[in-house]
């Protein structure tokens, strides 16, 4: 059996893995670092959790032990996918690099440009970016690549679903033609093999048997549930994860300590985490429209326990090592196969039991059939713990929203009883006025009306707009159409505040 001191390392960094209690190498490291220490372009096919990063921290540690770093000139680069996987590879180096006089710098985005600008100009032997992030540096005149010996590409295939391809060509053409690189990817799409075809020059070529057939230690469980209105299908999955949350955390075999729930959508990610911690669960959501420090405490403290459900995006699905995991959620199915995978992959991890559940809908048919045939097993079934509300008769609900307005309109009638009871004798006995007394009554003129007399039209009146002169159709001796309204303010209506009418009255005095 292979051991890490068949492999040529720097006894210093010898020291430092068997100080995190390894002691064999993994397929993958085993193949990888000795042509990396050779110097040797190597390409990498291996699933997430086979040890990738070790291999090529590793022999990148040992390469570097000779040589000084220059103000922005890095002597390696190491291209991650996501913020938490470029934070964890910069974990590993710091564990790796002890008693090494190696300096590295971080560049990832949510975190000020001024501190990362400081590391750089400082001189670093290991540079750890996002592709984003460290073109935005680049472009800024504050790094310069051109000094580049070592370049590493880690979950290449990531890079291809999150479209970071063109950066990383990009970022290839940065680089010295002299360049070592170290290329690593789950799955090799065209898209993949060209980049490897283009950039990497006679590459050895390790390829870690794929691990479609999921650990034997996660039990699977699929459970299956039809809506009955496609609407409530977010809330109902919100009801069947509570219930087994709350089932399974009383088990006795393999209980539910802490959990990982995956969403294939931020928004539900937000949603799925306020729905818990309202009904009194402790989580809290982590993804990719967050920032930085949130993600890295959020991380930490699902890390240290003082968090017991992360409900995640695929962004904490792949290369990030959270140990102790006893479950892990799909709320959603993921669309993407291999996605699955590298979900429950979090846990059952170093020989520890794990459970992964999948929570699906009919219209996921077709992203089970694509799961399954990838793992080429079929998903055990499940029992569905939450029982719907609605599985009482469907008229039952009817006839009491039916119940809840005639309740309200037999209120009303006996209000308006009650009022009628209540009315004086004399009022109740008063006789109805005469339908056709409006139409008899003789026109009113400004004596018989109780308020002042109306003035006259203002200077907008219609007979103004057509040209003639003010007060025209008085001059002609008529006092128009509207003589037996009285006189009348165009603009204000029939009903004028009489506050109004006795300013034009005082007006029509002075005069």
């Amino acid at each position: 059996m292979t051991s890490f001191s068949d492999l040529n390392l720097d006894p210093k960094v010898l020291k430092a893995i068997e100080a995190t209690g390894y002691t064999t190498p993994t397929p993958i490291q085993e193949g990888a670092i000795p042509p990396a220490l050779q110097g040797r372009d190597v390409l990498g096919i291996a699933q997430t959790g086979t040890g990738k990063t070790a291999s090529f921290t590793l022999p990148m540690i040992t390469l570097l032990g000779k040589g000084r770093a220059r103000a922005r000139m890095p002597r390696s680069l190491v291209l991650a996918p996501t913020r938490e996987l470029a934070a964890q590879v910069a974990e590993n180096f710091d564990n790796y690099a002890k008693g090494s006089r190696l300096k590295k710098a971080l560049l990832i985005g949510g975190v000020s440009f001024k501190e990362q600008d400081r590391l750089i100009d400082r001189g670093v032997d290991v540079l750890i970016a996002t592709p984003g992030r460290l073109i935005d540096h680049h472009e800024r005149g504050k790094l310069l690549l051109t000094g580049v010996e070592i370049m590493v590409v880690d979950e290449a295939d990531r890079m291809l679903d999150m479209g970071f391809i063109p950066d990383i060509e990009r970022i290839f053409e940065m680089t010295p033609f002299t360049r070592q690189t170290l290329f690593f990817s789950a799955t090799m799409a065209p898209e993949i093999e060209r980049i490897t075809n283009k950039f990497l020059s006679n590459p050895v070529k390790i390829e870690v048997e794929r691990q479609n057939s999921t650990s034997e230690t996660i039990t699977q469980v699929l459970v299956e549930h039809t809506p009955k209105n496609r609407s409530m299908t977010a809330k109902d999955k919100r009801e069947i994860l509570r219930a087994i949350i709350d089932r399974d955390a009383a088990q006795a075999d393999n209980p539910l300590r802490n959990a990982i729930i995956f969403c294939n959508r931020k928004v539900d990610v937000d949603i799925v985490a306020k729905s818990l911690k309202k009904s009194g669960y402790n989580a809290e959501p982590i993804h990719g429209d967050l920032e930085q420090s949130h993600r890295t405490r959020t991380l930490d403290g699902f890390r240290d326990g003082s968090i017991k459900f992360l409900v995640a995006s695929d962004v904490a699905a792949r290369g990030l090592d959270i140990p102790n995991v006893s479950h892990v959620f799909n709320f959603d199915v993921p669309s993407h196969a291999e996605d699955y995978v590298h979900r429950i992959g979090r846990t059952g991890r170093a020989g520890k039991l794990g459970t992964a559940y999948t929570i699906s809908v009919p219209s996921d048919q077709k992203y089970l059939d694509a799961i399954e045939s990838l793992v080429k097993t079929q998903i055990p079934r499940g029992e569905n713990p939450w029982t719907p509300p609605g599985d009482r008769p469907a008229r039952n609900e009817a006839e009491e929203e039916e119940a809840a307005p005639k309740r309200a309109s037999s209120r009303t009638r006996s209000r308006s009883k009650k009022a009628s009871e209540e009315k004086p004798a004399e009022v109740a006995a008063a006789p109805a006025p005469a339908p056709q007394a409006a139409k008899t009554e003789a026109p009113r003129t400004e004596a018989s009306r109780p308020e002042a007399p109306r003035p006259a039209p203002a200077d907008n009146d219609r007979s103004d707009r057509n040209g003639d002169t003010r007060n025209s159709g008085r001059s002609r001796g008529g006092r128009g159409r509207n003589e037996d309204r009285g006189p009348r303010v165009v603009g204000l209506g029939d009903h004028v505040p009489g506050f109004i009418e006795m300013s034009f009255d005082e007006r029509r005095n002075d005069k």
